[in-house]
């Protein structure tokens, strides 16, 4: 009987951890995300913290795992950042803000050529932002970039250098969190 039993919780806490790759602030991130009808797979993720505030969960997607984030801003291949929020002090102003910013650094400062595509998925943000909010930002070649909120898809655009301007908010040389930074590209 106890055989059966142990067998039993062994069997239910197996299939409870089943499709999560990784576990933070209490958040659990998926394993994979599709993008178009390629998989991709958890390369790494982390939170974004300012000033002590872990205002939200990140994560890479990638085909295959890798840990040069030059390499992966320039690929021109299905990927993904999920962004998970959990603050309730991340309001749609300061998630703006701090996307601008991610831009400028990104871009070392010259937006002007991705002016229009910037702010179109900048506006995703303006609809209001809660916990539990998950924005999901996929690359296809073939479709250029989606943004999802909450499953829905809320803007796309095409372009592999708005691609590149935006993954580097997370993966540029001036990272909008460096500690976040090297927990997508850390392959764990």
């Amino acid at each position: 009987m106890f055989k059966k039993l142990l067998l039993f919780c062994s069997a239910i806490l197996i299939l409870a951890s089943v499709g999560y790759a990784k576990e933070i602030a209490g958040i659990n991130m998926p394993e994979t995300l599709m993008a178009g009808s390629d998989t991709l797979v958890l390369n790494g993720a982390g939170t974004r913290t300012k000033f002590f505030i872990k205002a939200y969960v990140g994560g890479l997607y990638l085909k295959k795992k890798g840990g040069d984030a030059n390499a992966i801003i320039n690929a021109d291949e299905p990927m993904a950042i999920r962004l998970h929020m959990i603050s309730k002090l991340i309001t749609s102003d300061k998630m703006e803000d701090a996307t601008r910013e991610g831009f400028q650094n990104s871009t070392n400062g010259n937006t002007a050529p991705i002016k229009d595509k910037m702010e179109k998925f900048i506006s995703v943000f303006k609809s209001g932002i809660k916990i539990n909010d998950v924005y999901d930002i996929i690359y296809t070649p073939a479709e250029g970039v989606k943004v999802y909120k909450n499953k829905e898809l809320k803007a796309s655009e095409t372009g592999l250098d708005f691609k590149k301007a935006l993954f580097g908010i997370w993966l540029c040389n001036k990272p909008a969190d460096k500690d976040l930074k090297n927990a997508m590209l850390s392959g764990k």
